[in-house]
């Protein structure tokens, strides 16, 4: 079953309540003939760690906000729960979505995983957005899933606005990635749903041979690459993040800053 504006898919997103980085990614990257369709985790807790472990523990119910919409894969755009959560609770969780909404299901961070496994990365390095336990936490996450982590950089920047992730500007992403130096790198990781990406990796795909990717560019080739049913390959990754569909598009809304 099609919708007007998705006749080749329709992806249901779960985004953190303060988000505001994920629907305007989704708009940008997401090519023609696809589309999304987003509900907000809301948590009570007041502190970032409470509120990200309590998504994993309601998702059933955040889930139920697409009630019938013909949705054919499911997108967890929240990596710090993967973090905190840790590999196993994070499967167990993407499998139970899995088989009550009968279609794929995929975080952040297992999508990264998909793009680095069809690459052939074992070697990365990661910019990391994260100050505090979060930033602790990611190393050790990415390491349960077989990465040797050679480099990271950091993009976190003091201040009191409104959320130290969703507040970055694509320039932090940008200083903290020309701050990544090591050759050898199988491939680069911004790590975050919040920390805007997009501009960064149109202007520097690859650095040197490593591809340069993020957790919301994974997120939404993923999604895609399981509507279609087609087997994850480098050769896809690599044509998204050569692709002319939105380029320009990531381009003119920093220009507009």
């Amino acid at each position: 079953m099609s919708v007007e504006y998705a006749p080749k898919g329709l992806v249901g997103v779960l985004t953190p309540q303060a988000n505001t980085t994920v629907e305007p990614e989704y708009s940008i990257l997401t090519p023609p003939g696809y589309a999304f369709v987003n509900a907000r985790m809301l948590s009570p807790h007041p502190t970032i760690e409470a509120r990200l472990l309590d998504y994993f523990a309601n998702v059933d119910a955040f889930s139920r906000q697409f009630a019938n919409a013909p949705i054919g894969a499911l997108a967890f755009a929240c990596t710090g729960t993967s973090y905190l959560a840790g590999r196993k609770a994070e499967d167990r969780a993407l499998d139970g979505l899995s088989r009550s909404l009968k279609i794929p299901a995929v975080s952040a961070a297992t999508a990264v995983v998909m793009a680095l496994n069809a690459l052939g990365a074992k070697r990365i390095g990661l910019v990391s957005p994260y100050e505090g336990q979060l930033d602790a936490a990611c190393t050790p996450y990415w390491e349960s899933r077989g990465f040797d982590i050679a480099a990271k950089t950091s993009a976190a920047r003091p201040g009191d606005n409104f959320h130290p992730i969703y507040s970055l500007p694509s320039g932090a992403a940008r200083q903290a990635l020309d701050e990544m130096t090591d050759p050898e790198l199988d491939a680069i990781v911004m790590l975050g749903t919040g920390m805007p990406t997009l501009a960064p990796i149109a202007q520097t795909p690859f650095r040197g041979r490593a591809p340069v990717l993020s957790c919301m560019f994974c997120l939404i080739w993923a999604g895609v690459t399981l509507l279609d049913g087609a087997p994850p390959s480098a050769d896809g990754v690599k044509s998204w993040l050569n692709g002319d569909w939105w380029k320009a598009r990531a381009l003119a809304a920093v220009a507009r800053r």
